[in-house]
């Protein structure tokens, strides 16, 4: 299995994954061992399904207030940033970061 970000554990899924494992290692339901294979399995799969199921697109402007380039990963803060997405709805932000990384195919060693 390749190494991966665990970038998604942050979202509300992976939260409420990490939440539900917690409760049955807790309970005695499951072992810790396989808890944590099941969250390396999360980090592993879903960006590869998001890359393969998503397909709506995104454009936003806004001004940059502060990026840094650590360990092959970038963070961008920017403040008022306007959201277009595909059918043209508008959205505003008063500022927002960015976490991005470079995707890795499956089977691929190299980035």
């Amino acid at each position: 299995m390749t190494t991966s970000f665990e970038l998604y554990r942050r979202t509300s899924i992976g939260s409420s994954l990490i939440d539900t494992l917690d409760h049955f290692v807790n309970q005695g339901k499951i072992e810790p061992q396989a808890a944590y294979k099941m969250l390396m399995l999360f980090d592993d799969i879903l960006p590869k399904v998001m890359a393969d199921k998503v397909k709506a697109r995104m454009h936003f402007k806004g001004h940059l207030d502060t990026y840094r380039f650590c360990d092959e990963v970038w963070t961008f803060m920017l403040n008022d940033v306007n959201f277009r997405l595909d059918n043209q709805n508008n959205i505003q932000a008063d500022k927002i970061k960015i976490v991005a990384c470079v995707a890795k195919k499956p089977g691929d060693e190299k980035a």
